[in-house]
């Protein structure tokens, strides 16, 4: 019977059960420290460099999350363990805005009326080249144009313009245009009653 010593081999756990899911705890509150240290731009753009640090950084805490395991067991067993800790520290931070500020930190203000916080572009490891091909993805051609540009604490963009832009101007004149016929509905319903 070969298959039950193939079983054995893909089940059997080299670890303790308890090692196994303190390994993946320990590496993930560790990298959401580093992450947190190292800054927003992390997660905000990956540049090749970037992608090369992040796909490198997966591979370098495998071993310390499994060990010296290549079971399936062991692997479900550290699946959970990241899972289970995610949950928890979602879980903990929905409960607890001030932690959770204190964790993710504040968004980092970019630009100002349309000119660069050089600090805080120096801050966040950002390039002037960068910022503005954000600005560009973002349908902003020209910084003068941004009145407001944050970088949030989850690596994303908020950009704020000077003027309404082409989209909140349409929205608004069918708005007014809506609230226009709706006055004529409600003049003509008097009219309507008398007949």
């Amino acid at each position: 019977m070969v298959i039950a010593p193939m079983l054995e081999h893909m089940f059997q756990l080299p670890l303790p059960f308890a090692e196994k899911l303190l390994r993946p705890v320990i590496v993930y509150l560790v990298l959401v420290l580093l992450l947190r240290l190292f800054g927003k731009r992390e997660l905000a753009q990956l540049n090749p460099f970037d992608l090369v640090v992040l796909l490198s950084l997966s591979n370098t805490v495998q071993n310390a999350i499994i060990g010296d395991d290549n079971s399936v067991t062991g692997g479900v067993i550290g699946a959970v363990g990241l899972l289970g800790i995610n949950w928890i520290v979602v879980r903990v931070l929905f409960r607890s805005p001030r932690l959770t500020r204190m964790l993710e930190g504040r968004a980092a203000v970019l630009i100002r009326d349309g000119q660069i916080d050089r600090k805080a572009i120096e801050r966040e490891s950002l390039t002037h080249a960068e910022l503005i091909e954000v600005i560009h993805r973002q349908g902003f051609e020209h910084l003068h144009d941004v009145k407001r540009c944050e970088l949030e604490p989850n690596g994303t963009f908020y950009i704020e313009p000077f003027d309404p832009s082409i989209a909140d101007k349409r929205h608004k004149e069918l708005v007014d245009r809506l609230e226009a016929l709706t006055k004529e509905i409600a003049l003509l319903r008097p009219l309507k009653a008398r007949e």
